[in-house]
């Protein structure tokens, strides 16, 4: 068991509370190594925030695979500590309130975190800023789930980059071994660090096994709050083979490395094994974005200019991580784009409104629309929690330029469906696909939901998994089944309609649909001439 480190000459605060949020890891990670650095105790916490839990479904996957998390957060906590009486506070309430009150019943006089610039995180770190401050305590905030934040990367005037390629050409110039260093963590060395958490006295033969015993000198944790507790019920989360932590994390990104020279190419299609299936870790940080960039630099920083020719797998993946960066920076430096389009003159459009068009979203939520690609792709969502990046694409065209339904309805319906739901990715994706976005595909390039099933699923794989009454067809006929002859429909057992076992004919027809959006977007080109 280590013994309490000696005060140290260096060390700020006699005690602090670092606060975990989209960040379940003990290593690299910037806001807990700085607690560890100034502060010769630590105490540990994680607030299921009711703020935030109230909003989401009773079986949401996402609360279970933070729930997970922390459970191995704790192990490794106490393994590290060697102590097991150190562990992880885990509290259930409005963070707002349970933050300052857990700082004041400890006495610390630091509460260290790392950044969230979600305009409703924002707000919530302001309110405990000012609450802590109240209270004598103060309140560090740091970059860690990026690897250039808000302002780092600006345009030669001074400006917030609006259009991906310069900004990842001055991402990839600023990058250096600094940027992607590992930030630290709980180490040997630091270890001893982390503050004991109260224990309950033991029961006196007088105390029922009922009552818990209390402390007089301090707060404590008799026991976490189950998912129950929290007002939730267990999901298939491990039977999809999802696990929460660090550790599974680990495996994933080792599983993946093999892959990464073929990464370019293997990414766009759905049927075949491609991608990482990081996004969910990346996003409740049990790994780093940093660890991340490194594994795509091999470690060599210096060779980030020159990967596209010696790695075009790796090139290609780490461009996907600045992309995360790129949208991360719009959102800080545009909070306006929660609910607006970043091209301000989009919102002018007039989406389908009405019976219809609800009747056309709810048909596309389930996996109704008679476009078998899209069908797929949505009931890989709502089975998984999961959606492969180019399906993203396909299934938000779809909504936007052939169904004309409003971007912020797929937005929020995948915001309650995707596991790895990130505020500033999910609304950048979205308004790409909307063309009101920044960097966004020109309004009049629309997806052929078809043409896109020949290309990335070209033996409809995918297609048979998710859509299984299709199953039948031939690799010809089952991206667009209302065209294959009665005689194959027959043989195949498809039969059109919308009851069990049937399968619909298409919503719209596409052709059709894309003249609709090309008058639909007309006001985009008046609103511009009219600036001009």
């Amino acid at each position: 068991m280590n013994s309490p480190l000696p005060p140290a000459p260096q060390s700020e605060f006699s005690s602090g509370l670092f606060w975990f949020r989209r960040d379940l890891r003990l290593d690299d990670n910037t806001g807990l190594a700085q607690a560890l650095s100034r502060c010769q105790q630590v105490h540990l916490v994680f607030v299921f925030d009711t703020a935030i839990l109230a909003q989401l479904p009773r079986r949401d996957r996402r609360v279970e695979f933070i729930w997970q998390s922390l459970q191995e957060l704790d192990e490794q906590i106490r393994a590290r500590s060697q102590n097991p009486n150190t562990g992880l506070w885990v509290l259930h309430g409005v963070a707002t309130e349970e933050i300052p009150k857990l700082s004041q019943q400890l006495g610390v006089q630091a509460v260290f975190t790392n950044h969230d610039d979600e305009p409703a995180a924002l707000a919530r770190d302001a309110q405990v800023r000012t609450q802590l401050s109240q209270q004598g305590q103060d309140f560090f905030t740091f970059k860690d789930h990026v690897v250039f934040e808000r302002r780092e990367i600006l345009t030669q005037s001074g400006g917030v980059y609006g259009v991906f390629t310069p900004y990842k050409n001055a991402w990839l110039k600023k990058l250096d071994e600094s940027a992607v260093a590992d930030r630290g963590g709980v180490t040997p060395a630091n270890s001893g660090r982390l503050a004991p958490k109260a224990q309950p006295i033991l029961a006196t033969q007088a105390t029922q096994p009922s009552e818990i015993p209390q402390i007089p000198d301090g707060p404590h944790q008799t026991q976490w709050p189950s998912l129950a507790d929290l007002g939730f019920e267990p999901t298939e989360l491990n039977a999809l083979g999802i696990h929460g932590g660090a550790l599974a994390a680990q495996r994933l990104l080792q599983d993946f490395l093999p892959r990464l020279n073929a990464y370019e190419e293997a990414r766009n299609f759905p049927a075949i094994k491609g991608p990482s299936y990081l996004s969910v870790h990346l996003r409740f940080g049990t790994i780093s974005i940093r660890a991340l960039a490194r594994a795509a630099l091999d470690n060599q920083p210096a060779r980030a200019s020159q990967l596209a020719t010696t790695n075009p797998g790796a090139a290609t993946w780490l461009s996907e991580l600045i992309w995360r960066d790129f949208y991360a920076q719009i959102l800080a430096n545009h909070p306006q784009v929660v609910g607006h389009s970043y091209k301000r003159e989009y919102d002018a459009i007039e989406w389908a409104q009405g019976p219809l068009a609800e009747q056309h979203f709810t048909r596309w939520c389930e996996g109704r629309t008679g476009y078998p690609l899209v069908d797929a792709a949505m009931n890989q969502l709502n089975h998984s929690g999961y959606m492969h990046n180019r399906l993203r694409m396909v299934v938000a065209s779809f909504l936007v330029k052939d169904l004309g339904i409003d971007w912020r309805w797929g937005e929020a319906y995948f915001a309650r469906q995707l596991n790895d739901f990130d505020l500033s990715a999910n609304n950048g994706g979205w308004q790409w696909a909307s063309s009101s976005g920044c960097d966004a595909q020109p309004y009049f390039r629309i997806f052929n939901p078809i043409s896109q099933s020949e290309k990335f699923d070209p033996k409809g794989q995918f297609i048979r998994r998710y859509v299984p009454v299709l199953a039948g067809l031939s690799d010809k006929a089952i991206h667009a089944p209302w065209l294959a002859a009665p005689l194959e429909l027959q043989a195949a057992g498809v039969v059109f309609g919308q009851g069990e076992g049937q399968y619909p004919l298409p919503l719209v027809d596409h052709a059709e649909a894309r003249e609709r959006t090309l008058a639909r977007y007309a006001v985009v080109k008046t609103s511009k001439s009219e600036r001009l």
